[in-house]
């Protein structure tokens, strides 16, 4: 700028201001305004159907029904079924301007559909925005939630948040492609193995609705087994959907699918992909670009047009279970959507599950097993030592490591990696008196001592450390390890075989594969990476931790995760070996060495009948602090032949692990009561218990599973 320009008095200085004024009406004129949601007062509303019937999310039970919105001229063209939208909520009947409801907070809401008028005879507030015109809950999926919901006592929109993924602007502002056309019907391969597999893919390739429980053989042919049933759905012009436990088995399985059908032409749904990438392969599969989907649990809500095939993998798997209100188990929701769209229904295991066997034994599906000749060809060999073998082993005493697994894992060693499955992570999750074999426990608070990375002795529940321990009941000042975990069975492998690397995979780290080279993997259990090639042999050690457990699943879980690691063995032809560590007299381990995880099941499922145990019947648990599981109890219409059993007290929950779902807050004492029905009345328990609990919520006793909350799970997976 020039030195008279800066005179005082001049022209330019005297325009200073208006150029100011100027620039800030362009850019104000410039900026593109927000979208803000508003109340929309004086607005003319639709002129036809101006009443939307929206869907909160609330979440709560006594607030699980819909509320009608007027519609807005101006929202009319986006405002359609299956949107998301924003709503205000709560206002009284006070703050009404110009007939029009006013006040209330923002919430976000789905709108399920436009009417005429609305039943409500007072004024009704406008909605106020339109999130996206995107419609991402269609009748269908609807229809499913709602379903999941009464199954499970439990409400719309915490379904809704579990079957929807958030939005995603970017995502959503991208055009899907149109879908591939339908492939061709693809060879039988290796389902050749099961007597009825052709026949299967056959009917599914003619766009048949077979139902059938797939025990699968050992080996890595399942994926793409699996792959193959997609593609013969895929050939029929119809959707197919596959759930699988966990992130890893996806991968497996996506990368079969991508090798049968090609790139593009299925839809990965994982936790891992992120936001927007999840949301963009929703989407794909919600606007028909996709017909296949593989994916953990959440992808049980999947919206595949045209529904042809619905799968589960391994459902024994704890994984498949949702934590998240109102906990649906993917295998029911499968079950649910093989009925409600008439499809084909496949459930695959190398395991066996009791509900797996009573969908056969009901006559709802046929089994799709191999022959005996078969099994013998895949399976690799089982070979036991027992709590007998192990007191004569002065090997097994001193190293922990009988010597027939020692035997077998140095000879596998010489022909690829040898697998080792230990039941726990960490050094020395838990240690007790060598004499007497009791738990060694903490003089203060009476938690369980442990030591990690062979450190001090410290307590598990508060943290204080030991130093000179001594057994109140004996006297010795020895201990043992009741549970050795991961990571010092791996040192321990370590020193003796000292040049053979050792791998660990865990909680903490989870290895997907190893190479075909020898080397020890020291995995707890459902965290076994694949080795190319297999595995030269498996050692299943501390069996009766497994079997040891207080549960009613105890022994179907030990098996499932025993045969889950042996199949990742080679073949008996090859040479393959597994070594399972645990007395042979009990039944699990029988199944395992004849490989007969049917057989298993099927008795399992004789027993529970004779009892009353699931599945042969429903049940629900309902845990709170005593005095509130009481009155809910005394409260609920249960149904005329619902048996409560209990209530029993709870363990406390431990400080010093991470909290798990459903547990009671750290400090208080819960107590747990199971009310059993008959499976006709499974339905009616779950509307009394829902009913219930709703009126508790409206009269504010169980807003939140607090100091007299009381929390409800239909099914519960463990009952002790």
């Amino acid at each position: 700028m020039s030195s008279e320009n800066e005179q005082p008095g001049s022209d330019a200085q005297d325009a200073a201001p208006e150029q100011l004024a100027l620039i800030r009406e362009t850019v104000r004129q410039a900026k593109v305004p927000r979208a803000k949601p508003r109340t929309w007062r004086g607005a003319e509303l639709a002129p036809e159907l101006p009443v939307a019937r929206v869907l909160v999310d609330k979440g709560v039970l006594h607030l699980d029904r819909y509320f009608d919105y007027a519609v807005p001229a101006d929202l009319d063209a986006d405002a359609q079924p299956g949107v998301r939208v924003r709503v205000r909520f709560g206002a009284g009947r006070s703050r009404v301007q110009g007939g029009r409801r006013e006040g209330g907070g923002l919430i976000s809401g789905y709108l399920i559909e436009r009417i005429a008028e609305s039943d409500y005879t007072g004024p009704l507030a406008a909605l106020a925005q339109v999130v996206s015109p995107e419609p991402v809950l269609s009748p269908e999926l609807l229809g499913l939630a709602r379903a999941v919901a009464d199954r499970y006592a439990g409400s719309l929109a915490d379904v809704l948040t579990l079957a929807i993924p958030p939005r995603n602007a970017r995502a959503e502002s991208k055009v899907s492609p149109p879908a591939p056309p339908a492939p061709a019907k693809p060879e039988a391969g290796t389902w050749g193995r099961y007597g009825q597999g052709p026949a299967f893919l056959e009917s599914l390739a003619s766009g048949g609705a077979p139902r059938a429980v797939w025990n699968a053989l050992p080996g890595p042919h399942w994926s793409e087994e699996l792959a193959r049933a997609v593609a013969a759905t895929l050939a029929s012009g119809r959707g197919a959907l596959v759930v699988v436990p966990d992130g890893k088995t996806a991968s497996r399985v996506d990368a079969a699918l991508t090798a049968v059908l090609g790139e593009g032409r299925h839809a990965l749904l994982t936790a891992d992909a992120g936001p927007q990438k999840r949301y963009a392969e929703w989407l794909a599969v919600r606007r028909g670009s996709v017909r296949a989907v593989v994916g953990t649990r959440a992808a049980m809500f999947a919206p595949v047009q045209n529904l042809g095939l619905v799968a589960i993998w391994d459902d024994g798997d704890g994984n498949h279970s949702e934590l998240h209100a109102p906990q649906p188990h993917a295998r029911d929701v499968l079950l649910l959507r093989a009925a409600h769209d008439k499809c084909a229904f496949l459930l695959g295991s190398w395991s066996c599950t009791v509900e797996a066997a009573q969908l056969v034994e009901s006559g709802w599906a046929k089994p799709l097993v191999a022959d005996r000749e078969q099994v013998r060809i895949a399976a690799p060999l089982v070979r036991t030592v027992g709590d007998t073998d192990v007191a004569r082993d002065g090997a097994a005493r001193a190293a922990r490591l009988p010597s027939l697994a020692w035997q077998v894992a140095k000879e596998g060693l010489t022909r690829g990696p040898v697998l080792v499955q230990v039941p726990r992570r960490g050094y020395v999750p838990r240690l007790a008196c060598e004499r007497c074999r009791e738990p060694a426990r903490c003089k203060e608070c009476a938690g369980p001592l442990e030591a990690q990375d062979a450190g001090p002795l410290h307590c598990a529940w508060c943290g204080r450390t030991e130093g000179q321990w001594h057994c109140p009941e004996c006297g010795s000042f020895k201990l043992r390890a009741q549970i050795v975990g991961a990571r010092r069975t791996a040192e321990e492998l370590g020193r003796a075989f000292p040049s053979v690397p050792v791998r660990t995979s865990g909680r903490e780290h989870i290895l997907e594969s190893v190479p075909d080279q020898p080397s020890l993997v020291v995995s707890t259990p459902g965290a076994e990476p694949v080795a190319e090639g297999g595995y030269a042999a498996a050692l299943l050690l501390d069996g009766w931790t497994m079997l040891g457990r207080p549960d009613l699943r105890a022994a179907e879980d030990a098996l499932r995760r025993w045969i889950g690691a042996s199949s990742l063995v080679r073949g008996q032809g090859d040479g393959g070996t597994v070594v399972v560590v645990g007395e042979p007299t009990q039944r699990p381990v029988q199944a395992l060495v004849r490989w007969d995880p049917v057989g298993h099941a099927v008795r399992e499922l004789s027993e529970r009948a004779e009892l009353g145990f699931p599945p042969v019947s429903r049940m629900a648990a309902v845990s709170g602090r005593p005095e509130a599981v009481a009155e809910f109890l005394a409260g609920a219409e249960l149904p005329a032949d619902a048996e409560v059993l209990g209530p029993v007290p709870l363990p406390m929950t431990d400080p010093s692990r991470p909290k798990r779902t459903g547990a009671a807050p750290v400090g208080e004492q819960w107590e747990r009561a199971l009310v059993r029905v008959r499976p006709g009345s499974g339905a009616a328990l779950a509307a009394a218990l829902k009913a219930a609990q709703a009126g508790r919520m409206a009269r504010g006793a169980g807003v939140s599973a607090g100091e007299s909350g009381v929390r409800i799970r239909i099914d519960p997976p463990d009952i002790g």
